[in-house]
């Protein structure tokens, strides 16, 4: 069954304050594990993240065990991940603009990220409920819009998503069949070289809230071919 239009809504800093989580887990690692581990511990998410192309925080805090494996605090750095209250950094009205998706047609999260600490980020903030677990988390997302659209066919796509690269990435494969919509929230949104490296996206807002005063006829017709 092909959908006249379905939503793809990304998580971190799209729907979810991702950029505050971490300034939480940054005074849980310096208040346990003291600035200069917390600064290895980072060191090694980034090393990660080059290679895997995701943030794995779980896996930056076992490598991070290889190095102290008899650090007594590790454990409580790993609860305080796993067990952290994402519904309490859901930006403003993100459970509307989903309410308001889902009226108009099927929606779905589109993520990045490993499959232990994204998918439970996703539940635990409500955010599969409320799309109805329609929940697709891949390695590099912009690279498997065929299984996407094998999924979820649909003769009109509504992408929005924080990082104009994922943006630009999935206008160039679908053109006018989607509408790039981007949300200026979070660090990558507003970094004054990638805001110059890529075209501008289809609609620009300036919180995710701000989707609520358009109408489905509007999103459809801002799409363009860039």
């Amino acid at each position: 069954m092909t959908h006249p239009v379905v939503f793809l809504l990304d998580v971190d800093n799209t729907l979810l304050d991702n950029d505050r989580i971490i300034a939480d887990l940054m005074r849980h690692l310096e208040r346990e594990v003291g600035s200069q581990r917390q600064q290895r511990y980072w060191e090694i998410f980034e090393q990660l993240r080059s290679e895997l192309g995701y943030a794995d925080y779980l896996g930056a805090l076992q490598r991070y065990r290889i190095e102290y494996p008899r650090d007594p605090h590790l454990l409580t750095v790993s609860s305080f991940l796993v067990n952290y209250p994402f519904a309490n950094r859901l930006f403003p009205n993100s459970l509307d603009v989903i309410d308001r998706c889902n009226q108009w047609g099927v929606t779905v999260i589109l993520s990045d990220g490993d499959v232990v600490f994204q998918p439970r980020k996703v539940e635990r903030s409500g955010l599969s409920d409320a799309v109805n677990k329609n929940v697709l988390i891949y390695v590099h997302k912009e690279l498997e819009l065929d299984d996407v659209e094998q999924r979820y066919p649909a003769e009109h796509y509504v992408l929005v998503d924080d990082k104009l690269r994922i943006l630009t990435a999935v206008k160039q494969v679908w053109g006018k069949r989607v509408t790039t919509v981007f949300p200026r929230q979070g660090h990558y949104a507003h970094d004054p070289t990638i805001l110059a490296q890529y075209p501008p996206p289809d609609i620009t807002i300036e919180r995710i809230g701000d989707l609520l005063s358009y109408d489905l006829p509007t999103l459809l017709a801002a799409s363009r071919d860039h």
